[in-house]
């Protein structure tokens, strides 16, 4: 009997504990992966394999009855991936960096103050850097909106002279194939000849005798 109590609580422990790890990752901003794999900057390859493995394991959706758990799956899932691209991770990085000097320089501090190391710094740090990875998506969306505009206007343009082309090219075929006509047209005028009415040659009326 104690045994199955033991186990119960165990179970219910380890159940708690997988519904607080994802209602950690839901909590935080999702673009920041550091915040999602609860690392900080600078953590070694090795040492992100290992945090996702150990997390996505607890929180795994096969693993835990919770609704939530494969929204926070998919963000560990990214964050890792994050992470492990050079590409992305060093955009991070650099955001996260400006979000400092940024926050520094708002509140005229230098790295070597006390006060960049405190626990409230590193809260306004954080802060800063949701809003630093904010305000440069937004320029990239704005970015690629006027990009589209750009190419739309490009495209647009060289329909039009797609268009041009393709009635020059008519109006030239349609000059060509009437030649030999305006040719003909001009020999008859230079030898005095009348152009015969369209249907052939012009029957003449027959005149009635009188009386």
């Amino acid at each position: 009997m104690a045994d199955d109590l033991d186990a119960e609580l165990a179970l219910a422990g380890k159940e708690a504990d997988k519904d607080a790890e994802i209602e950690r990752i839901r909590g935080v901003f999702k673009n920041d992966a550091y915040a999602v794999l609860d690392l900080q900057p600078g953590v070694p390859e090795n040492d992100i394999k290992k945090c996702y493995r150990t997390k996505s394991l607890l929180i795994h959706p096969d693993k835990t009855t919770n609704p939530n758990a494969p929204d926070a799956f998919d963000r560990l899932k990214k964050a890792q991936t994050v992470l492990l691209d050079d590409k992305l991770r060093a955009e991070l990085d650099e955001n996260i960096s400006d979000a400092r000097m940024l926050l520094m320089r708002e509140k005229k501090l230098t790295a070597d103050d006390e006060e960049t190391r405190g626990p409230e710094f590193l809260k306004e740090w954080r802060k800063k850097t949701i809003w630093v990875i904010m305000d440069n998506e937004s320029r990239k969306q704005r970015q690629m909106k006027a990009a589209m505009r750009e190419e739309g206007r490009q495209q647009k343009k060289e329909d039009e002279e797609l268009a041009e082309r393709k009635r020059k090219r008519e109006h030239d075929d349609a000059w060509d194939k009437t030649r030999e006509q305006r040719i003909g047209s001009w020999r008859d005028f230079q030898q005095g000849k009348k152009p015969e009415p369209e249907g052939g040659k012009k029957k003449k009326k027959k005149v009635k005798a009188l009386g």
